[in-house]
């Protein structure tokens, strides 16, 4: 699809209007609700010490930056349409950073329960709080490190007035070497195949532990579902990866649907598989869902205490 397309394409104001009030909203929805799983985990010292939560927790806090970053883009791609470059790429690369993680997190996440239901006796020598930790690092040096190429060579092939010029933030706009976007390709391929490889890995690997041990059976069950759960989230981030592919095919089947097609896209690809990470282990995990309902509640009856205080006070 020709850039310059994307650039000249405007909306109505009502259009604008309702486009940004429901992502917005989406926005204070999902923050709600992350931020109502992170003050549940801190509160709970038995969360902090569990290598499953806190992989579960980084992914939450993860998706939640990403979600902020990718809306304060679209928000303001209508409000001022050309921003900064050196702004656009401050917004471009945290975006693609969180984005990358999502899928690494899922992988890491998806060998700890293999190595709870199939390794049950080294599962505390091996998943401890402090290689968790470093596995979080990894995480972030794995996501960080193919794309921060991108600015290095922009910085290597620009002029340092481009980084004081006004463009429609999108990442072509900003990162136009060719050879980054040959680049893009190969590490999608690369970091999605590994991580479908260890997904199907540890899923058929703790299949065949819950055939052979009984007593595990339940315990292994749900290992599977969440892993089951972990391959749907990663389809849906996958589609991040083959969307510019799609919007190219939709705009030849429905020409004159740009914006409809893009906007669409931006909330299956990039809003919706955030609802996935609360619901696997926010809605599923019994003993989240059991201190997440004490601190629900513990902070309705705050509320109840403050509004009769302050009655009385009256």
């Amino acid at each position: 699809m020709d850039i310059s397309l994307l650039n000249l394409v405007r909306d109505t104001f009502t259009m604008a209007f309702v486009k940004n009030l429901i992502v917005v909203l989406v926005w204070l929805i999902l923050s709600y609700i992350n931020g109502t799983l992170v003050a549940t985990f801190f509160k709970h010292q038995a969360f902090y010490e569990d290598p499953r939560y806190i992989l579960f927790i980084h992914m939450v806090i993860n998706d939640a930056i990403q979600l902020t970053v990718t809306i304060t883009l679209f928000v303001l791609s209508y409000i001022f349409y050309k921003i900064n470059v050196s702004f656009c790429c401050f917004f471009i690369l945290v975006a693609v950073f969180t984005t990358r993680n999502t899928p690494v997190n899922l992988a890491s996440m998806a060998i700890e329960r293999y190595i709870a239901i199939c390794k049950p006796l080294r599962h505390n020598q091996i998943c401890t709080v402090r290689r968790t930790h470093m596995v979080i690092g990894l995480i972030w040096f794995i996501s960080v490190a193919p794309d921060i190429t991108d600015l290095f060579v922009t910085l290597a092939t620009e002029s340092l007035s481009f980084f004081h010029e006004s463009v429609f933030c999108l990442r072509p706009n900003v990162f136009k070497d060719p050879i980054l976007a040959y680049k893009r390709q190969v590490f999608d391929i690369l970091y999605f195949s590994s991580v479908f490889l260890v997904l199907v890995f540890t899923y058929l690997k703790i299949l065949f532990a819950a055939r052979a041990l009984s007593t595990e059976k339940m315990s292994a069950q749900k290992a599977r579902n969440t892993i089951l759960l972990h391959g749907a989230q990663l389809a849906m981030c996958m589609l991040s990866y083959i969307s510019p592919s799609v919007e190219i095919m939709l705009h030849f089947i429905f020409p004159g649907r740009i914006l409809q097609i893009r906007y669409a896209n931006y909330l299956i690809v990039y809003i919706l598989p955030r609802f996935l990470s609360p619901i696997i282990y926010g809605v599923r995990d019994k003993k989240f869902r059991r201190h997440l309902q004490m601190h629900l509640l513990s902070y309705r009856c705050r509320n109840i205490v403050k509004k009769v205080a302050s009655t009385n006070d009256l």
